[in-house]
């Protein structure tokens, strides 16, 4: 199968490990896994923030980009949620303003092959046990987009518990969001602040050394809520978790 990364701003500007780790899980598995160089923001952002009209050639170019590949793996459940959930939007809202359904049918060959990573590994390939070694304690909080917007379910939880060498703590209120929300931490700081400390002060209570989740943007406003209050545990992306093997030292 000839898969194509997209690593998203975020990861691609922050976090760039999490990408090394999902194609080295997904070569692992048998995965043939290209990234596309001509590949930019989805427009998450844009269209979160109200521009809409200048998200629509964001959304084509990734169209443009993707379309060809038999699958589109991203390591964040936002932007899987982007382009699954909000393309579909885009073209009906331009097609009710008149202006034809072309964007409709730009859009659609890329809406049903994105997946988000887990849902990758447990519906498209079928696994659960990706050979991983984690010897830590971790929590696992599930994002909002991963969540909500994707239905992820239990997929990353069943993941996590076939890692050897890993125990998986429960963490109260997992679904409550952790506050970042994108700009909704910019516009709201007081109550961002106050959320994530709730979340940190119950990843703590687990005992666990590691928070992991499935979106870096989530993982870096817990990771920064960590360091100002002190706890000792840290955030990782759960691609990092999975790509890790008893060969190599665990992260």
């Amino acid at each position: 199968m000839r898969v194509a990364l997209f690593l998203t701003c975020v990861n691609d500007t922050l976090y760039p490990d999490t990408g090394r780790a999902v194609v080295k899980l997904l070569t692992r598995l048998g995965v043939e896994v290209d990234f596309p160089m001509a590949q930019t923001c989805c427009g998450q952002a844009h269209y979160n923030t109200g521009y809409r009209h200048e998200t629509e050639p964001m959304a084509r170019h990734f169209s443009d980009v993707f379309r060809d590949y038999e699958a589109i793996v991203t390591p964040s459940g936002s932007c899987a949620a982007m382009v699954r959930e909000l393309y579909p939007r885009l073209g009906a809202r331009a097609r009710a303003e008149g202006r034809g359904d072309t964007l409709e049918r730009v859009l659609a060959p890329v809406v049903p092959k994105t997946y988000e990573l887990t849902e990758f590994l447990v519906d498209v390939l079928g696994v659960t046990d990706v050979g991983a070694y984690y010897p830590h304690r971790v929590t696992y909080h599930p994002t909002c987009h991963g969540l909500r917007g994707l239905g992820l379910g239990d997929r990353p939880r069943r993941l996590l518990r076939a890692v050897r060498g890993l125990e998986l703590a429960d963490l109260p209120g997992a679904e409550e969001c952790c506050g970042f929300g994108g700009t909704f931490a910019v516009k709201n700081p007081d109550v961002s602040a106050a959320m994530g400390a709730d979340k940190v002060r119950n990843a703590e209570s687990t005992g666990a050394q590691v928070l992991c989740a499935g979106d870096n943007s989530c993982l870096m406003h817990i990771g920064g809520t960590m360091t100002r209050l002190g706890a000792d545990m840290r955030p990782v992306h759960i691609a990092e978790i999975l790509a890790s093997t008893e060969e190599e030292p665990a992260a």
